[in-house]
């Protein structure tokens, strides 16, 4: 009988037996078979050695085991036995070793001090946890002090020392103002390690009287304040500039101790006028690359994972223009203890023999002690099977009483490591774990691989017949794994059947049956064919198909290996491919692919778009394909390949392609091998281990592809290891207590021999666990059942064949399956901003319960009823998601005076967790929205009637509305405004005394508590007399001031005011020569004979118009009553000044200092409320209008 050949040795290959039982128990495939195996206790879960807690919270001290049967948990408390049933603060959870101390009801955290140390025994063994050393954190006061103000020069240096209060663990240090405002840190002022600031050179900004610093203690979320410092720089003239002096560290030299796999940070501070610049050096060395950081501006120095290596003299260098300063630091690393070989569980049979290897290092090099279930070994019960060597123990010949769990114990001065391994001696009969009658179904002439997963101690011999009182199974045709796998390399027809696999030991034996059903392969009978074709043509391509009956084949075509295009000129047919209407973009390689659940074949041709031939005498064609292919120089990984060219068609060929078939795992697929250029016809191939190669040549000139040569003779190379494992590995658990370990298999030429398995490994990550490992068929996928919820694993797959392994995989980190979170977010708060903005707060749910991936948190929120209309409506739900680890979010887009509910969820891969309680909120009064509609009906001589509506959106209780109204004169200037308040209740009001053939412009709005809405306008116009009533229709108004012209920005309009103005000009110096001769100059009388009837002037008491008015302002201009150069006019001189735009909205001036306030046909944005002139224009205003 031929075995495949183990790559362990004797010994080695009947642990890997053995450790299928502890996978077995690991992942139990058969729950009730393996309810009676006995294992040891091995410690899974386990608090931290130095372990910090809060004063505030129960105390939870964490041992967890396994074993069978279930271990019983004991506790010793700083050496000594600690009963817990004495105490009544303290309980153990069920089923678990788990300590509780209730602190919260009454218990002190500083009563519990110590250390302590979990045992976990059954009847095989006791394992000990790690010394848990419990310590409370603390936040002490600082001392009180009293604190004098600082008084530097400017430019000297300066140090606030902070001293922060000893607390457990130590506070983060930063420095704020009494604004709670970081201050800012530079080249100039930064923080040092000690929390100290540091003023390399103070300048007079530096003054203030609020330098605080603060400690914050995070295990009990507090932050202490030390009084303010008071800082004052006094200037003297000129400042002295200094060199640097090192403030931090002192001296020339200091030393500095780390250890092994910390943080190293070195500091340098350095005084100085300017500034000093920090540069640092290893001397003798340099700076280790990838680890090194700079930090603090370059005063600091920051190594991560520190090592041996990195021991030395490290020397900081302060300069600036006026010289430098340096110190020098001697670290030295050194090394708590480390594994160089943690020992390992060990399960053997009766009478077999075993090591455990316990090897650390660290400096010093740490001393190396043994414990027997939790007994220095040298008092333990003897055991004559065992035999301690230093860091070895030795068992030989060991019975089922042998059975223990050993510890190690490496320590020096800066630590120690614990290891718990247990020996678990077993004597068990034979099982076979694969399912009975399992079918396996393969492809002729490819390989079957019928498993047998089996476990026994001692080891069980396995042998295979076919049928059920056939013969045992021998000869080449077969291979025999060590896993109990049959392989037959090549299955035939006949090959098809039921087999027995038998496993047999001293304890008994037992036997499970098998199917192995052969299929005919799938073939593609007719494959598609080079073509060419001219642009618009048609073309067709062949794809007829020979499969198994029982197997159901489904055909895709591929364009240049991506799906066809989107276009109904691609007809598929049930063995064929029609292209309609060909053009250029149809050009390149189509593939038939042929898919069963079994097998895959696939075939491809060339499609090449030419144009018509421009002249019928010279005929440009594909090659012809070469011929007379020869294979030399034959070696296990390369060949020599050489061929005649054939005719190359008026186009000279331009490349030759080479492909290959393999007769053994493909027959009839040709691959791409390589491509040459058409002056060569030699080519050195490389060639994979196991594959029986053919070789073709085609020849490619700008036309197309020849047809392919004959193929070359067949050579086949010999097997060997794989040389490559799988891609792509992943673990993702498809349900809560899952992990599905998937991989991309090695193609056919990869496998490198026959017999092309896996070994797929994993083990839970951070616990101390063994690799569970089984070896499977040429598959990718495995689905680990009954492991926790999403928990890390460790996972790799290797290649195997008849030859070996393949190298050594890596390792990657899957998880297992995801749950639902489990409980929803607490103590959700909800501020409220402002009437449409709030901001919720929750607390972070445990990791723990997430049970998954972190996605984020969902705030689901809706509106309730608006507290105005007290009317509820359809519950519309809105969702904001916060991504990470979020506790708080905004809530935008809020209603104004509205009661909302929300409650929040985290979110995992999985989905939603449970809601939170539903939080009620409200938002207050906001401004209400415009009205709805305002209209202007029943127009008279002197009044008229508005009508409004209630705004859509009231965003509270309405106190009341906002009527604003003023005249428009013809000139489009607004008249005085007038402001009614209205009673919220009313929808309506008439407005009297109005002036009559005058256009007014109306602005309405509705006001809150919070305050005003926004406003809508409407115009109207009063009717010149009761014989020739205008009826505005509504919106009229507004229609006939969208249809006004501007006609201040006409042409000749311009002119016209241009020559009025020359004239008042001319007038205005007539006047002043005139009254220099003592002349008078009827002002008055001109301006009556002049008189433009369509200016009239309004009463300022009512703001409507009224008849001209010869009061007191009319009279003749004065001396001195000209412009001034500024282009202003003063309060005497006018009441139309300047003075009275200045307070309005619209009270705007040119550069030439010209109103341009005025009313136009445009939006308006706010009524102006400046009061103008009751009177007529004068020639002064005029001419700052218009000049």
């Amino acid at each position: 009988m031929m075995k495949k050949k183990s790559i362990y040795a004797s010994r080695a290959s009947l642990v890997l037996i053995l450790c299928q039982v502890i996978s077995a128990l690991d992942v139990p495939l058969d729950s009730k078979l393996l309810e009676e195996l006995l294992q040891p206790p091995t410690i899974t879960q386990q608090s931290p050695k130095d372990y910090i807690v809060d004063p505030r919270e129960n105390i939870v001290i964490q041992c967890e085991a396994k074993g069978k049967p279930p271990p019983s948990f004991s506790w010793t408390r700083n050496g000594t036995h600690f009963d817990i049933d004495k105490d009544a603060q303290v309980t153990m959870k069920p089923n678990s070793g788990t300590l509780v101390v209730n602190i919260m009801n009454g218990g002190k955290a500083e009563a519990y001090e110590g250390v302590y140390q979990c045992t976990a025994r059954n009847e095989r063994g006791a394992a000990i946890s790690n010394n848990i050393v419990i310590r409370p954190s603390r936040s002490p006061l600082w001392t009180k002090e009293k604190l004098e103000p600082n008084q530097v020069r400017e430019g000297d240096s300066l140090v606030l020392h902070c001293r922060p209060p000893v607390g457990l663990p130590p506070p983060i240090i930063f420095w704020m103002d009494n604004a709670f405002q970081r201050l800012p840190q530079s080249e100039r002022v930064s923080q040092g390690l000690n929390g100290d600031l540091y003023f390399s050179n103070v300048q007079p900004e530096d003054t203030r009287e609020d330098y605080i610093c603060y400690a914050r203690f995070n295990h009990t979320q507090t932050i202490q304040q030390k009084q303010p410092i008071s800082v004052k720089v006094f200037s003297t003239k000129p400042v002295t500039e200094r060199p640097p002096v090192l403030l931090t560290p002192t001296g020339s030299t200091s030393t500095k101790v780390e250890l092994r796999g910390n943080v190293l940070l070195l500091e340098c501070i350095a005084a100085g006028l300017p500034t000093p610049v920090i540069r640092w050096i290893k001397e003798g060395g340099e700076l280790p690359a990838n680890r090194t950081f700079f930090e603090n501006f370059k005063k600091t120095l920051k190594i991560i994972d520190v090592s041996e290596a990195d021991s030395g003299n490290y020397k900081c260098i302060a300069r600036n223009t006026l010289g430098s300063a340096h110190h020098v630091i001697s670290v030295t690393v050194k090394a708590a203890p480390y594994w160089i070989t943690a020992p390992r569980n060990l399960v053997l049979s009766p009478g077999e023999h075993g090591t455990l290897i316990c090897r650390a290092n660290g400096n010093p090099k740490p001393n190396i002690s043994w414990l027997a279930n939790g007994v220095p070994i040298a008092i333990a019960p003897e055991d004559p099977s065992r035999k301690v060597d230093g860091d070895t123990i030795i068992f030989s010949h060991v019975q089922e009483r042998s059975s223990a769990v050993y510890q190690c114990n490496a320590s020096n001065e800066y630590g120690y490591l614990l290891a718990n391994a247990f020996v678990n001696v077993l004597a068990e009969p034979p099982r076979i774990l694969t399912p009975v009658n399992k079918l396996y179904q393969v492809i002729a002439d490819s390989p079957a691989l019928l498993d047998c997963a089996y476990f026994g101690s001692p080891k069980p011999e396995i042998e295979w017949f076919k049928g059920v009182k056939g013969s045992i199974l021998r000869g080449n045709e077969y291979v025999f794994h060590d896993n109990g796998t049959l392989e037959i390399p090549v299955a035939q027809k006949d090959s098809a059947g039921t087999y027995t696999c038998v496993a047999r030991n001293e304890l008994g034996k037992t036997q499970n049956e098998v199917q192995l059903e052969v299929k005919d392969p799938t073939m593609i009978i007719k494959q598609p064919e080079y073509q060419v074709i001219q642009r618009y043509g048609q073309v067709s391509f062949e794809c007829i198909i020979k499969h198994d009956s029982t197997l159901l084949p489904t055909i895709i075509w591929l364009k240049d290996n991506d799906e066809l295009p989107d276009d109904e000129r691609f007809l598929v047919g049930k063995d064929n491919l029609t292209i309609m209407n060909v053009t250029d973009k149809d050009d390149g390689t189509y593939t038939c692919i042929v898919n069963t659940t079994l097998d895959s074949v696939s075939a491809s041709a060339v499609l090449t778009v030419v144009a018509a031939p421009p002249t019928p005498a010279i005929i440009y064609a594909r090659p012809n394909p070469p011929f007379d292919l020869e294979l030399t120089g034959q070696l296990e990984r390369s060949i020599e390949l050489s061929w005649i060219p054939g005719d190359e068609n008026n186009s000279p060929i331009i490349s030759f392609v080479i492909e290959y078939e393999d007769g053994l795992h493909e027959p009839g697929v040709w691959h791409y091998q390589t491509e040459v250029p058409g002056s060569q016809t030699t080519v050195q191939l490389k060639l994979s281990p196991y594959v029986n190669y053919s070789f073709r040549v085609i020849a490619v000139n700008e036309i197309g592809r020849s047809q392919p040569s004959e193929p070359s003779e067949q050579y086949l190379t010999k097997s060997a290891n794989p040389d490559e494992n799988p891609s792509n590995v992943q673990g993702i658990g498809s349900e809560p207590d899952n992990l599905v370990i998937t991989w991309e298999s090695l193609k056919g030429f990869q496998s490198n021999g026959p017999g092309l398995q896996y070994k797929v490994s994993w083990r839970q990550k951070d616990v101390d666990d063994e690799w569970t490992s089984v070896i499977v068929a040429n598959v990718s996928k495995y689905i680990v059942s009954g492991t926790p919820t999403f928990v890390p694993y460790e996972i790799k797959v290797q290649a195997l064949n008849d030859l070996g392994y393949a190298p050594e995989p890596s390792e990657v980190i899957g998880h297992s399956g995801e749950d639902l979170p489990m409980v929803a977010p607490g103590n959700v708060q909800v501020y409220v901003i402002n009437s449409t903005l709030a901001k919720v707060h929750w607390d972070p749910v445990p990791l723990k319960t997430v049970r998954g991936h972190l996605q984020g948190y969902k705030v689901y929120y809706w509106k309730v009823q608006s507290l105005s209309r007290r009317s509820r409506r359809h519950v519309e739900k809105k969702i904001l998601t916060f991504r990470g680890n979020k506790t708080f979010g905004m809530l935008p887009g809020l209603e104004p005076y509205s009661s909302y509910k929300l409650n929040v969820r985290v979110v995992n891969g999985k989905g939603e967790g449970p809601a939170s309680p539903d939080k009620v909120f409200k938002t207050p009064e906001g401004v209400p929205s415009s009205p709805s509609f305002l209209k202007i009906t029943n127009p008279t001589l002197d009044s008229l009637t508005l009508e409004w509506g209630s705004p859509t959106h009231p965003n509270g209780v309405l106190t009341s509305y906002v009527l604003k109204f003023q005249p428009i004169n013809n000139t489009h200037e607004l008249g005085p405004l007038v402001e009614i308040r209205i009673p919220a209740n009313e929808s309506s009001l008439i407005l009297k005394n109005l002036n009559y053939s005058t256009r007014y412009k109306f602005y309405i709005n509705a006001q809150t508590s919070v305050g005003s809405g926004s406003q809508i306008t409407e115009e109207a116009v009063t009717i010149m007399d009761e014989a020739g009533i205008l009826h505005p229709a509504v919106g009229a108004g507004k229609a006939m001031a969208s249809r006004q012209v501007d006609i201040a920005t006409q042409g000749w309009f311009i002119g016209l005011m241009c020559a009025v103005a020359l004239l008042i000009l001319i007038l205005l110096i007539v006047c002043f020569i005139r009254r220099n001769k003592g002349g008078k100059y009827p002002v008055k009388e001109k301006e009556d004979a002049h008189a433009d009837p369509e200016i009239q002037p309004m009463k300022e008491d009512d703001g409507t118009f009224g008849e001209y008015s010869d009061a007191e302002d009319h009279k003749p201009l004065k001396k001195g009553s000209r412009t001034p150069s500024d282009r202003t006019v003063k309060k005497e001189d006018s009441d139309d000044s300047l003075v009275d735009y200045g307070e309005g909205v619209n009270g705007q001036f040119n550069e030439d200092g010209s109103f341009i306030g005025q009313y136009s046909g445009k939006k308006e944005k706010e009524p102006a409320e400046g009061n103008e002139s009751s009177e007529a224009p004068s020639p002064v205003n005029a001419m700052n209008s218009f000049v």
